[in-house]
């Protein structure tokens, strides 16, 4: 009786274990993969917060004051000046003066990094004050205070930016100021979020000012101050906290500060190199990218060949000849035949699959995600190539194969599978795209010039 007992125990236990594996099967048969491709690109940490804003100091040695108001003002202690700004004191010392110290504008924009109640005030009567002395001036000799590249960095610093990449000059000077660098900082908070809106507050007083300094004097930066300029606006906004943020301020600076470079399109190679490394994520470059709108010839230039450099990148093809005119879609050709979704485990950074087998479904899936997701940003940004054209019918037959490399090497690659919806979404857009461009296609197709009957 004991070895039968024992024996129907362990027929039991079989039986049991059987039906749990049934079960694990059927449920990863018919499971849904909740990896799918995010809508929003994943970010650099950029700015840590800060327990409290780096001092502000008012340089007023060199400054006479011209009444006692003024005086009190200029000899008092930081706080007392932050009240005289808070009270509405300042625009009635400043306000419609023939000209107002630079000190003062320059202690202004950087108060801009401090929290709103402050930058807000500061931001108001900096644009007053820079906007009426504007009115002031004759046209033939309109001055216009405007902060250097050094004092934009300086502005991002405060703000607790601690990217290296922000500076590549290294630890910078202002006035009799030496700001301290980021590895001896001690009022970073790691370990809280960025406080996200009064971040996006102070940046977006910045972008403005400067916008109004873009639109005022255009020939104030030299070109390499106005490409080093968008490599630190770019890099900037890539932070993780300023993700779901609006970009309007931003793109309007941007799409101004392309248009006052002097050596144009000759500076456009350099400032896609550089804009192409702000980056190693593909999906960020692709962020970056919609950055310039594309609403001005300079802007879908730059989307555009941007766009190719960055997918270029991606594949480890930039030794093609990128920057040749009227050769961007053989070239796009040529790079879409490789973004085969099974060619490009290798341009991922993924691992090897390990050893045990119970893992490799899973390790499998996660390399088969990855994928798709670099293709889904490779492919959006082919697309930007192509809409950025203006195509005409003598590139008929090169988009003509752009769609038979899209359907041969993409589309046609890509099985769709309940448990991996990123398939799905990477099928769409791949069909969206072949649709898009067959329309183009259909515009731009050669007229047949009828033969003479006679």
């Amino acid at each position: 009786p004991a070895s039968f007992a024992s024996g129907g125990s362990e027929r039991y236990v079989n039986s049991l274990d059987y039906l749990l594996q049934e079960k694990r099967m059927l449920v990863e048969r018919f499971s849904v993969s909740l990896q799918v491709i995010p809508p929003v690109h994943p970010g650099e940490t950029v700015f840590l917060p800060r327990r409290h804003p780096l001092p502000c100091i008012l340089d007023s040695s060199h400054l006479k004051p011209h009444n006692h108001l003024e005086e009190l003002f200029l000899s008092s202690p930081v706080a007392q000046q932050l009240s005289f700004l808070h009270n509405g004191l300042l625009s009635n010392l400043y306000l419609h003066t023939s000209d107002c110290p630079v000190p003062l504008l320059q202690w202004l924009f950087q108060l801009l990094t401090w929290p709103p109640e402050t930058s807000s005030r500061a931001f108001a009567l900096l644009w007053d004050l820079s906007v009426d002395g504007l009115f002031c001036q004759s046209d033939e000799d309109m001055r216009l205070w405007y902060p250097s590249l050094q004092e934009v960095m300086e502005a991002f610093h405060s703000l607790g930016a601690h990217n290296p990449a922000l500076y590549p000059l290294g630890p910078f000077q202002h006035g009799s100021r030496l700001l301290e660098s980021e590895a001896s900082l001690s009022w970073l908070e790691q370990q809280d979020p960025p406080q996200e809106v009064a971040l996006d507050l102070s940046l977006s007083y910045i972008y403005k000012f400067l916008t109004l300094c873009a639109l005022a004097q255009p020939g104030a930066y030299t070109d390499a101050h106005l490409l080093g300029l968008i490599e630190l606006l770019c890099r900037a906004s890539l932070d993780v906290g300023l993700r779901l943020m609006p970009k309007t301020d931003l793109q309007q600076l941007l799409l101004l500060l392309l248009e006052n470079i002097r050596e144009w399109p000759g500076k456009l190679q350099p400032l896609c190199c550089a804009l192409s490394w702000v980056s190693d994520h593909h999906h960020n470059l692709l962020a970056l990218v919609q950055f310039f709108l594309d609403v001005t010839s300079r802007g879908r230039q730059l989307r555009s060949q941007l766009s190719l450099v960055v997918i270029a990148r991606m594949l480890g093809q930039e030794e093609l000849p990128l920057w040749q005119e009227k050769m961007q879609l053989s070239l796009l050709s040529q790079l879409l035949s490789l973004m085969r979704p099974s060619s490009l485990g290798q341009y991922v950074g993924s691992e090897p699959l390990p050893p045990c087998q119970e893992q490799q479904p899973k390790a499998s899936a996660a390399l088969d995600h990855k994928v798709c997701y670099m293709c889904h940003s490779l492919l959006t940004l082919a697309g930007v190539v192509v809409s950025s054209q203006d195509i005409t019918s003598d590139q008929w037959g090169e988009l003509q194969l752009l769609c038979m490399q899209l359907d041969r090497h993409i589309s046609t690659h890509i099985r769709e599978s309940p448990q991996a919806m990123h398939r799905t979404k990477l099928k769409d857009l791949a069909t969206q795209t072949y649709i898009r461009w067959q329309e183009l296609l259909a515009h731009c197709q050669p007229q047949v010039v009828p033969k003479d009957g006679g």
